[in-house]
């Protein structure tokens, strides 16, 4: 009975070591994996902060751009309105110095100029312009 008692004890021990081992071997596990998730984490992170800075920097970027769109914008529309407002000032000033008795006078005395008789005006429907152009000959 002796000798089995002892084998007892000795593989008992053996067995508490190996349990010891593959603790201790299991915490070493965790710790590489929770290096690693901590490393892997902190990739991600820095990708989104990246990928964010760049989207906002174009977004800046954009916003600047169309700044400058609308302040190129309001300043041709300046100029545009200055413009008009000469272009209507030069038309009044050019309308209002025109006396039409003089005109007829220079007319008919100067370059022989003569009233329409009749048969001699054609009537026709302008659609939608101001300006005549004759592109063949006018009947007789």
């Amino acid at each position: 009975m002796a000798t089995s008692a002892a084998r007892n004890l000795n593989t008992i021990p053996v067995r508490r070591e190996e349990k010891r081992y593959s603790v201790i071997e299991g915490k070493k596990r965790q710790r590489t994996a929770r290096r690693i998730s901590a490393i892997k984490t902190a990739l991600f992170l820095a990708a989104c902060a990246i990928t964010v800075s760049g989207a906002l920097t174009y977004y800046l970027m954009l916003q600047a751009e169309i700044t400058e769109s609308v302040k190129t914008i309001s300043k041709m529309e300046r100029t545009l309105n200055e413009m008009r407002l000469d272009n209507d000032e030069n038309y009044s000033r050019i309308t209002s110095n025109v006396n039409l008795e003089e005109v007829r006078t220079v007319a008919i005395q100067e370059l022989g100029m003569q009233y329409a008789e009749e048969g001699q005006i054609i009537t026709f429907n302008g659609e939608g312009s101001d300006y005549v152009r004759q592109t063949g000959k006018i009947p007789d």
